[in-house]
């Protein structure tokens, strides 16, 4: 009798576990159908959301609501949906440059009006942006310069003030807080970045365990099982000290049960969007589990299993790089990362490459990864001639990093330009005048824009162009921009 019943038990728990696994995988395959696709770029503002809340104020299955204005008079705005007892409360871009859970969840809006049987026994409250203002110039910050996930004791921000009384007003069972994390974390002692990571945040300083932050723990297992079918490995796990400031720890202590969710980054996914498909898969598979009460079965010991964030991640890595200086001939690791800098026009942004570290880094790794042990490091040169820039679609930009240029000069460079799309960089012959420095300096330094060739003999084999690779010889090219110099 006893074997018979932990057959059901095991047979009962398989099951579960299967169709927990069916439902996440059928999510994934059929994601396009629910894709939001007016928004596929990462850096939206509050006016793109506006279309798309009105067209839900006008479904019935929906309720919409202006909770409140930002500082700049914004609205920001709670949508519901669903009949059921247990609240659950969504809110995104509280710091105004992490957009990726935005995008997905109006891809779930888009799902939840065709599926509603995962909203049984449950209502859903979605704040798709918290800080509209800091959205509109992509900061962290609002428009008082503060950071609203360090408000929640004082609530001197409006959109402070709006998150605590939406919690407050739903006495909410369950909070998911999402958040986009530096690209630069990666899985503890593993390349692979942490494209999401969690936290059931403390709620005191000595990290105890109650039944609220628990059942947190327990839906963070259910979402990083689905995490797993589609990214494996690359999930972490964040620091969970308390901070008496911020709103996902207030918030677990007030009685909701908090699940903070940070989007990494993944390879060749600049605009996030295979990210925000995790988002939307993980997320809906955690409702569900509320909803059914499956997440119950979960073990918080396999909370902790969860690897720890750590930062140990580069855009690029260049192993055994080797130099002269100063009569000695020296051979360092370089970590390079690019930065997103908004131009001067301010209709996009454009990227700028740094060296981030240099020296023996064996622990660190790279999306992209070069061993430059065989090679021959040289500076990349200008080329002598100045180009007309109306030639420059002309030119033949593969054949000058051949020739072991970098850079070219052209005649007038247009006003309020930073950048150029083209595979090179531009120096503005107005200041091409030779600056002696009072110091000599190593040919790579930190914060140095590393643009050098990599040879091999007398062929180019990488040239590093503002931080980016041209892998020359498989004529390859990732540099996304060059730029003036």
């Amino acid at each position: 009798m006893k074997k018979f019943l932990l057959f059901i038990v095991l047979a009962t728990g398989f099951t579960s576990f299967s169709q927990t696994g069916s439902f996440s995988k059928d999510l994934f395959r059929t994601y396009d159908n629910y894709k939001e696709n007016t928004l596929n770029k990462r850096r939206i503002k509050h006016n793109d959301l506006q279309p798309l809340i009105e067209k839900l104020r006008n479904d019935k299955d929906f309720e919409v609501r202006i909770l409140g204005r930002s500082v700049e008079g914004r609205s920001i705005s709670m949508i519901s949906i669903g009949t059921g007892k247990t609240n659950v409360l969504l809110w995104s871009q509280m710091h105004g440059n992490e957009p990726t859970a935005t995008m997905a969840i109006f891809d779930i809006f888009n799902y939840l009006k065709k599926n509603r049987a995962v909203l049984k026994n449950i209502k859903l409250h979605f704040i798709p942006m918290l800080n509209p203002d800091g959205a509109e110039r992509y900061t962290r910050r609002n428009a008082l310069y503060i950071d609203i996930n360090r408000d929640a004791v004082r609530l001197q921000s409006p959109e402070s003030k709006i998150l605590k009384n939406a919690r407050d007003s739903l006495k909410a069972d369950f909070g998911f807080n999402l958040h986009d994390q530096s690209i630069y974390y990666n899985a503890e002692r593993t390349p692979k970045p942490a494209t999401i990571s969690f936290l059931a945040p403390a709620y005191n300083y000595e990290k105890d365990i109650n039944t609220i932050r628990g059942n947190a723990m327990k839906i963070i297992v259910q979402m990083n099982k689905t995490v797993q079918q589609f990214a494996p490995g690359q999930a972490g796990r964040y620091n969970d000290d308390f901070e008496p400031r911020a709103f996902g720890d207030n918030i677990q202590k007030w009685g909701t049960s908090t699940i903070l969710v940070e989007s990494g980054g993944y390879p060749d996914d600049t605009e996030k969007q295979f990210i925000r498909k995790l988002n939307y898969v993980a997320l809906l598979a955690a409702i569900r589990s509320i909803s059914d009460q499956s997440y119950k079965k979960n073990n918080i010991k396999d909370y902790t299993k969860i690897p720890r964030n750590d930062r140990k991640l580069f855009d690029l890595k260049i192993s055994n790089l080797s130099f002269d200086y100063l009569g000695e001939r020296y051979t360092v690791d370089l970590g390079i990362n690019t930065v997103e800098k908004d131009n001067k026009k301010h209709t996009n942004f454009y990227n700028i490459g740094r060296i981030a570290d240099l020296g023996d880094l064996s622990t660190y790794y790279g999306y992209k990864m070069i061993d430059a042990k065989d090679l021959t490091f040289k500076p990349g040169e200008t080329y002598p001639k100045i180009v007309d820039k109306n030639n420059l679609e002309k030119t033949n930009f593969d054949q000058l990093i051949k020739e072991g240029y970098t850079a070219i000069a052209i005649d007038s460079i247009p006003k309020d330009t930073d950048f150029t799309h083209y595979p090179i960089n531009i120096v503005d012959i107005r200041n091409m005048a030779i600056q002696k420095n009072k110091m000599p300096r190593p040919p790579l330094w930190l914060g140095a824009n590393p643009t050098f060739l990599l040879y091999r003999g007398n062929e180019v084999v990488y040239a590093i162009i503002n931080g980016f690779v041209y892998d020359v010889k498989n004529g390859k090219s990732y540099i996304k921009n060059g730029v003036i110099k």
